[in-house]
């Protein structure tokens, strides 16, 4: 998968920037929350340099903002950019996993249908 907007894309569900946006789209949190969340949802650990080398091009890359700092912690949100890519990401893995159900012949969603959360 490549998002146009903004420079190189992500391309896997599991890439750090993709699951940081993803984690972001339910509100701000800062480095421990969002590792903490992924691990959550995704089942990926994210080491430090992994999650903070991440959270720095998505901050250089405007889909992304820090918050001022609280206690020591710096929280992070989406941008409305980070809002755009993260909808085109899912958009576009919705089409992926649409062909591949189809060429498998598993069901897949009626048109215009939309996924509920925790749910495919």
């Amino acid at each position: 998968m490549v998002i146009s907007r903004g420079g190189p894309g992500l391309r896997r569900a599991n890439d750090p920037p993709l699951l940081i946006l993803t984690s972001l789209a339910e509100g701000p949190k800062h480095g421990h929350a969002l590792a903490k969340d992924i691990a959550d949802f995704a089942g990926v650990s994210l080491g430090p340099g992994a999650l903070y080398g991440a959270i720095t091009r998505l901050e250089e890359r405007g889909l992304i903002e820090a918050l001022a700092a609280d206690d020591r912690r710096r929280p992070y949100r989406l941008t409305a950019a980070g809002q755009t890519a993260l909808s085109d990401a899912v958009a576009e893995m919705q089409r992926l996993a649409e062909v591949g159900a189809t060429r498998l012949g598993l069901p897949t969603r009626p048109e215009g249908a939309t996924l509920r959360p925790g749910f495919a």
